[in-house]
Order: structure tokens, then C-alpha cells, then sequence
């Protein structure tokens, strides 16, 4: 081999970006929890409410708090996301960019979380693919409190989560508040009994 051969990259594209976050390090970065059951549900999103409405209130409705859904796509009236580009403080890896207007646009794929926020409100968190009127592609963050179903339903496949809560709750490790798995409070398993 030349020996300036051996200095080129092995891959024409830029390394990726190591990612190190700010705090003490957890050796268990994923934590998990088991359901010993679920139910499996078609959901249709109705058109003109908002995306946070037309998941929790339908699934309240039928005692589910916890949820993993998937979006099947479908136009949405007004649709705002936002993106999660490196901190410029650098108090955590990533933070969140101000709210983006998408306009009119077609969510291609999401997935929405169904859990609770800090306070033991209903938060649902999407992450999603969309392409704007004017054809453009993006995706991130969806901000689920503003954006409206359009004039069609749209499908959604839900997985309950029954047996324990997702909440959000600090992480010392990214310094950001995480949805994450918890042991079921003793409300919650009362309730679905």
C-alpha cells in the first residue's frame, strides 16, 4: 500500500459526532420496564382537533395513560415542530430550537408517546417526518398542542403500556427532563382494575 493511502479516511463522509453529556455518567443509559399485558388499538384521529386532543382524549377515554403509537400519516391544517441542535450554552448536549410554522403539511410516519408530564399531566411526545405544501421535507419534534388534524382522519396503531408510567422526570446525566419508565403508582393500578 502507498503510504499516503494509508492516511485517506476509510469512509468519504465526516465522522459523526461524539456525544458526551454534561453530567455524571449513568452506566445504565437505557433504563427499561416490562408490561405483563397491553392492548393493541386502531385510533382515528378526527379532524380539527389538535394532535395532544385527538390521542389522549379518545384513550382516557378507555382508561389508557400510557401509550407507544405510530402515525400513519395524513395532512394536518397547521402543523409546528421544532429540532434539537447542539446547546450553544453547552448545559446539555442538545436544546430545543424555537417553535417552526410548517404551514399546511403531511405528516409521513411519527411515533407519539403517551405518558405524563412533571406535574402528572397528560404530555404526549412525537417525533415525525413531514412535507411541507411547498414540497420540502423535514422532520423533528412535534409540538402537539398546536398542531391540527386536517379535513381527513388519520390512522394510528397504539400499544398501552399497562403496569407501569412513563413521566417525565430530570435526568442528572443529559441535564434535561426525559420521559421515562416508572413503577405504576398505586392510583394508576387501582383505576384499571
Amino acid at each position: 500500500m502507498h503510504p499516503a493511502a494509508a492516511l485517506r479516511p476509510a469512509s468519504p463522509f465526516p465522522r459523526p459526532r461524539t456525544l458526551v453529556h454534561p453530567g455524571p455518567f449513568n452506566p445504565v443509559r437505557i433504563r427499561s420496564m416490562r408490561c405483563a399485558g397491553g392492548r393493541h388499538i386502531r385510533l382515528t384521529l378526527l379532524p380539527g382537533l389538535s394532535l395532544f386532543d385527538a390521542i389522549v382524549q379518545p384513550l382516557a377515554a378507555i382508561g389508557v395513560k400510557n401509550a407507544s403509537t405510530t402515525i400513519l400519516g395524513g395532512w394536518f391544517d397547521a402543523l409546528h415542530y421544532c429540532v434539537a441542535p447542539p446547546d450553544p450554552s453547552h448545559r446539555a448536549v442538545v436544546a430545543y430550537t424555537q417553535p417552526i410554522h410548517a404551514g399546511r403539511a403531511y405528516m409521513i410516519f411519527g411515533n407519539a408517546t403517551l405518558g405524563k408530564g412533571m406535574k402528572g399531566e397528560a404530555l404526549v411526545h412525537c417525533h415525525a417526518a413531514i412535507r411541507t405544501e411547498g414540497g420540502a421535507t423535514r422532520g423533528g419534534h412535534i409540538l402537539t398542542h398546536s398542531s391540527i388534524v386536517g379535513a381527513a382522519p388519520i390512522t394510528v396503531l397504539v400499544t398501552s403500556l399497562d403496569g407501569f408510567e412513563l413521566r417525565v422526570t430530570f435526568d442528572p446525566e443529559t441535564k434535561i427532563s426525559l420521559l421515562q419508565p416508572h413503577e405504576e403508582t398505586s392510583d394508576e393500578s387501582r383505576h384499571r382494575r
